[in-house]
């Protein structure tokens, strides 16, 4: 698989940066005790949580952006009065009424600042409470959450596309797979190569990956074709686990960068959630009624549009909740304000939670893990403060 440090090494002219680049995600997975279910989809670019949740009920909101939807009357989905849905989210609008959607505005790691993708991305998935100790950590958040839950076994996790999941990295082994691979290989082929690569410390793993995915078919997951395609793969590879003995999913899904014709690169970006949000609800069946979805991205993106349609990198931003077992339908958590005053150095919208705290809330509801482990293990530092209830 074609490491991070190697594929920026060979992709200089990619845009503001690879860790923002539409075409790398990755997927990996683990089994735990119980029959609840975690999906957590990393939303790799900076997602502007203004545009996707739009406060249009703050009045200063159309002071600030003046081109960028803002509310019902310019196409968006009325959610409560005060704040709309993105119209490219109208398939997520019968969760919303079925209470099985929801979203946690002004939310951000303790990331402050620099406004690196890398960075940002590495202290999100690591779970740390500054980027120093992100650097430090050599594991993510996820991964030790599965060493320290008893009666875990970690699943082979897959990476799939080009990117690393550091969010699991850790102790437990990974693979790789891509949507459009393609095998063909006779069981004599099988057996031939694996005579062959069987001495071989550096070829041998990458074949038996590639026997693997022949024979489980993975490379024959079906998809409707389009610019979803991909994230319905994710979502679908996911899904089949998640009905099996697989409880905690995680991938990515990036093209949130959108310093320039935001409204296009946004759409498309949020064409893709979508699709992994039904496809993942169409696909698990019953079991949705057992899943938590958490969408997190590493920052949000300033309050005001700049001059070419865009937005820049920010501080606050907004989380996506979805699943049959969570208490929907609402804003979880407070509203800061976009008013003179009330924003992160004057440019960012203000963040009032540590996105960390909900994330370890609903792993402590899901799987019944103690706040001291939580607080001091998977995310060293946090204080967890009042449970927002995510679940139902």
């Amino acid at each position: 698989m074609l490491s991070r440090r190697l594929f920026l090494k060979s992709s200089a002219l990619i845009g503001c940066s690879a860790a923002a680049h539409p075409m790398l995600s990755s997927i990996a997975f683990a089994t735990a005790p119980g029959e609840n279910r975690l999906v957590v989809i990393i939303l790799r670019g900076a997602m502007d949580g203004l545009d996707v949740f739009q406060p249009y009920g703050d009045p200063a909101l159309r002071k600030l952006r003046k081109t960028l939807s803002a509310g019902p009357d310019v196409g968006a989905h009325d959610l409560d009065g005060f704040f709309a849905l993105h119209p490219s989210l109208a398939g997520l609008m019968p969760l919303w009424r079925a209470g099985e959607l929801a979203f946690a505005p002004a939310v951000s790691t303790p990331y402050r600042d620099k406004r690196s993708h890398f960075d940002g991305q590495d202290m999100l998935e690591a779970g740390t409470g500054t980027d120093l100790e992100a650097k430090r950590q050599r594991d993510g958040w996820l991964n030790r959450l599965l060493q320290g839950m008893p009666g875990v076994q970690s699943e082979t996790a897959y990476s799939v596309g080009l990117d690393d999941m550091r969010i699991l990295d850790g102790a437990a082994p990974a693979k790789s797979w891509a949507p459009q691979t393609r095998f063909r290989l006779s069981a004599q082929g099988q057996r031939l190569l694996t005579h062959v690569w069987h001495d071989d410390p550096l070829f041998r793993p990458a074949g038996e990956q590639a026997i693997e995915i022949i024979n489980e078919g993975l490379d024959k997951i079906e998809t409707e074709a389009g610019p979803t395609r991909e994230a319905q793969a994710l979502a679908r590879f996911a899904a089949g686990r998640l009905n099996g003995e697989t409880r905690i999913a995680t991938f990515s899904i990036s093209g949130w960068d959108s310093h320039a014709r935001q409204p296009q690169i946004i759409d498309r970006a949020l064409q893709r959630l979508s699709a992994a949000i039904l496809t993942l609800r169409g696909d698990l069946g019953a079991n949705w009624s057992r899943t938590t979805v958490l969408a997190m991205t590493e920052f949000g993106r300033t309050v005001r549009e700049n001059g070419t349609g865009g937005t820049d990198h920010g501080t606050g931003g907004a989380m996506l909740v979805a699943g049959g077992n969570i208490r929907g339908g609402r804003a979880i958590g407070g509203w800061p304000g976009l008013g003179e005053g009330e924003l992160y150095a004057g440019r960012d919208l203000m963040p009032l939670r540590d996105i960390r705290a909900h994330a370890a809330w609903a792993l402590r509801d899901l799987f019944d893990i103690p706040p001291d482990v939580l607080e001091r293990s998977v995310f060293p530092g946090l204080d967890m403060g009042e449970n927002p209830r995510i679940l139902a």
